[in-house]
Parts: C-alpha cells; sequence; structure tokens
C-alpha cells in the first residue's frame, strides 16, 4: 500500500511541475498578486507580529511581494535554510533578503542562522506545497523538511500552504508522516479548514 501511495504522489507532482512550468508570465504575476492580497489579510486578520514563510522557487507561487510588504509593515519574517541532516535552520529576513541556492536548487537567505528551534516563536507558518485537499492534507516535494518540522512541534501556530488554484483539490494521498495544514491560500480564496 505505502508504494501505492509513493507513485501516486510521485505522478501527482510530475504533473503539477509540468503544468507549473508551461504557465504565463501574465497569468503568474496575476496570481502572484492575488496571492499576496490574501497573505496580507491573513496576516492583518490574526495580528500577527512574527511569521515563517520561504523564499520560491521559479515556478512556485510568488513569495517576495508579500516578504517586501511583512518588512515594511514591521512584521519579523524567519526564512527556511535547509540542512543535510533533514532539519530546517532559520534566518531573518531583511527588506531584500540576500539570497544563496542551497540544496536541492532552492533559493535561501543568507545571514545567520537561528537553528531549527526558532520557528516556535512564530505566530504563523506559511509553507509551500505541490497540492492541498479540502481535508487539510498538504503534499509537498517529497524531501520532508517541513512536514519533519512541523511534526517536532509542541505547540504549532497556524499553517497555511500556498499553491495555485488548480491544486486545491478533493483529496490527495496521505502518508502517515504528513502533516496537515490549517488552512490554503490560493489566488482565488484564503480558506481555514
Amino acid at each position: 500500500m505505502t508504494e501505492d501511495l509513493v507513485a501516486a504522489k510521485q505522478a501527482l507532482r510530475a504533473e503539477i511541475r509540468d503544468r507549473r512550468r508551461n504557465m504565463s508570465a501574465h497569468e503568474r504575476d496575476a496570481d502572484t498578486a492575488a496571492i499576496t492580497e490574501h497573505l496580507k489579510h491573513l496576516v492583518a486578520a490574526r495580528g500577527v507580529k512574527k511569521l515563517s514563510c520561504y523564499l520560491a522557487t521559479p515556478t512556485e507561487p510568488e513569495t517576495r511581494p508579500f516578504l517586501t510588504w511583512a518588512y515594511e509593515n514591521n512584521i519579523e519574517v524567519l526564512l527556511p535554510v535547509t540542512r543535510d541532516d533533514g532539519l530546517l535552520d532559520w534566518a531573518i529576513a531583511n527588506d531584500t533578503p540576500d539570497e544563496n541556492i542551497g540544496l536541492f536548487g532552492l533559493p535561501e537567505p543568507t545571514g545567520e542562522l537561528l537553528g531549527p528551534i526558532a520557528i516556535n516563536g512564530v505566530d504563523l507558518i506559511i509553507v509551500p506545497a505541490s497540492a492541498v485537499d479540502k481535508k487539510g492534507v498538504r503534499m509537498g516535494w517529497g524531501r520532508g523538511y517541513f512536514d519533519k518540522t512541523l511534526g517536532s512541534m509542541g505547540k504549532r501556530p497556524p499553517v497555511y500552504a500556498i499553491v495555485f488554484d488548480s491544486e486545491y483539490v478533493d483529496s490527495l494521498p496521505r502518508e502517515v508522516h504528513d502533516q496537515p495544514v490549517t488552512g490554503v491560500v490560493t489566488p482565488s480564496a484564503l480558506i481555514t479548514f
């Protein structure tokens, strides 16, 4: 059964990667603007003072306009830095985070690393995803970094995943280690489960 789940997730991830690669610049820009507005609303509605987010890859929903807004509004943002041991370190974002390409070709901030437990002090966690279903099941990209982080937190704040509209689906295959999310942000909606 587990092999079937893994194969189903791999096939779905490949389909999503292809769809994302084929998006036009116009579609991507419009979706970025809409997602940024939803994220601003989410942060304001929850009175967030400190959050964690991520630097989007070229095919992911773009987070940089939101990060700029957060900085301009005195919201402290922690950005993840991948480690060889499967854990995430965190660095504080500034107005235009200096970036390096980290493990797996992911954009990551430069600067002082705060260690894996730094995320315990945030009011909101924003995570990447390949898809999210209507029960809050999040499917990542298969490396488990965010599942490990979320699974290790004793008191977890709200967790929202960002995906494109077509990636918010009725149901997803779920393995035992997959951590659920509190909500999802798409260009069309901000949904809390």
